[in-house]
């Protein structure tokens, strides 16, 4: 029964169909491909990138994927949607779905003091008059906590083990008292790597191997590297230099600090990723986390100061470009991501680049302004016509409430319409303008994007007309 519900999501989940090879070839689209694809060539070619890869997707379907340039320099093997390349610290996008799997399994509650999940969480807190630090706290990285782990591994690349960054955590400070600040902390997110392997009983490694990327066909990731993929990795480069060159730099284990960094994939497997967390509102056979879960980890549950986004539950979310989305960049040894979705226009955009000064973002934006308009309008699916009755005539009128404040009931556009006059009266004379939804004979609810949803009740006296109307509660009576 297992093996069958993973199959039946894996037909879901972003598997390139005779659809999405349509909406690809789609005249409103393949033009804006042609001028993407030729651009980033030329982008990559001026900028000295050895390789990039990029995937965009629409809801459950791989739309268009493909790699520039080379994996290697030496060899030149050519970078495909299929290279591996390390995903830094999208990592913790994965770190942030096990513990809400574990939460949805009641293990933990978000709200948790993580000392609750981990005895040895001690460390010199300088604000013994603030809240114990939570789950909640790390995943939104509001814990007050250092930004690092007590080692220099960002300058020699050597990173400790569990053992060695649980020793010296003892010994760390912390920097603000908890839920007052934002404060990005890789140290944060190696500790709730623990928390997910206490709560679980298993390494966090076997756990989201297990119930996230096995579940999901994401064959082409691992949270370590495997040898078995060693022909398909990415060798990552250090910035271009004066003279043109680029020193190559290993692999890195981030070992300690795995469940922060060190998870490496591809942009087609970081496509099925995006699906899945576009099934918000789903209940696909199989879905490893509810879609009521997916939507509360892509809330916002802090706001930064500048009001243009925060944190959600492992993902950062964003309005910079007048686009709400959520998603994560990641960097680590030559190795640069960005994984974004706008959820308004069901669309996820993977850049993946093998060197230092590569730049994901800048694409991965250019790609989201070029592509997630034309798709949005190509896959939008057109309501049927509401169909009119024209025995909604008798509720047309003007209704007051017992202050005199005065309700229009209009039709227009053949859709019954309830407007409320405001005072001083609106500058837009459509802004107190509602659409009425039939729900039954005398019942409409109040529908349009930022309607209320509300139910809306005419009630009918014996002389066939309305004699009040019934509405949150509330009674308008035709205006005498």
């Amino acid at each position: 029964m297992k093996r069958l519900l993973i199959v039946l999501l894996l037909c879901v989940l972003c598997i390139p169909s005779t659809r999405a090879g349509e909406l690809r070839q789609h005249p409103d689209l393949a033009p804006k491909i042609a001028l993407l694809e030729q651009w980033i060539e030329t982008q990559r070619a001026y900028r000295g990138i050895p390789g990039l890869s990029i995937a965009v997707v629409h809801d459950q379907e791989l739309v268009w994927s493909r790699g520039f340039g080379v994996a290697d320099l030496t060899t030149k093997v050519p970078v495909t949607p299929s290279t591996i390349f390390r995903i830094a610290s999208i990592t913790k996008t994965f770190t942030a779905t096990a513990v809400m799997i574990l939460r949805d399994r009641g293990r933990l509650r978000l709200d948790d003091p993580v000392s609750m999940h981990l005895p040895w969480f001690t460390y010199k807190n300088r604000h013994t008059d603030g809240p114990a630090v939570t789950i909640r706290q790390l995943l939104t990285h509001t814990s007050g906590l250092p930004r690092e782990a007590a080692f220099p591994y960002w300058t020699d690349h050597n990173f400790p083990t569990r053992e060695q960054m649980i020793a010296e955590f003892h010994e760390q400070e912390s920097v603000f008292e908890p839920e007052t600040r934002y404060k990005y902390s890789n140290l944060g997110m190696a500790i709730l790597g623990e928390v997910i392997a206490a709560a679980s009983g298993m390494t966090y490694d076997a756990f989201v191997t297990t119930t996230i990327l096995q579940p999901l066909g994401m064959t082409g990731t691992s949270v370590y590297p495997q040898e078995a993929l060693r022909t398909r990795w990415a060798t990552g480069y250090d910035r271009k230099l004066e003279d043109g060159s680029r020193a190559s730099v290993d692999m890195l284990d981030s070992r300690g600090l795995v469940s922060a960094a060190n998870i490496s994939s591809t942009v087609e497997d970081l496509g099925r990723w995006a699906s899945f967390h576009m099934l918000e509102g789903k209940n696909s056979p199989g879905q490893i986390l509810k879609g009521s879960t997916l939507r509360e980890m892509h809330r916002v549950q802090w706001v930064n100061r500048s009001w243009t986004g925060g944190a959600g539950l492992g993902f950062s979310v964003s309005k910079g470009d007048g686009r709400p989305t959520y998603g994560h960049g990641g960097w680590v040894g030559g190795n640069r991501s960005q994984f974004t979705v706008s959820p308004k226009e069901k669309v996820a955009v993977i850049v993946m680049v093998n060197a230092d000064d590569g730049e994901p973002g800048f694409f991965a934006a250019r790609a989201m302004a070029m592509l997630a308009p034309a798709i949005a309008k190509i896959t939008a699916v057109t309501a049927p016509p509401a169909t009119f009755d024209p025995a909604w005539q008798r509720y047309v009128g003007t209704y007051t409430d017992p202050s005199g404040w005065e309700t229009k009931v209009l039709i227009m556009d053949n859709t019954l319409m309830m407007y409320g006059f405001s005072y001083p009266p609106e500058d837009d004379p459509m802004g107190s303008l509602s659409a009425l939804v039939y729900e039954r004979d005398g019942v409409f609810r109040v529908g349009g994007e930022d309607g209320s949803g509300e139910l809306v009740y005419f009630e009918m006296g014996p002389d066939g007309k309305v004699a009040r109307i019934k509405a949150e509660e509330n009674f308008l009576l035709p205006k005498k």
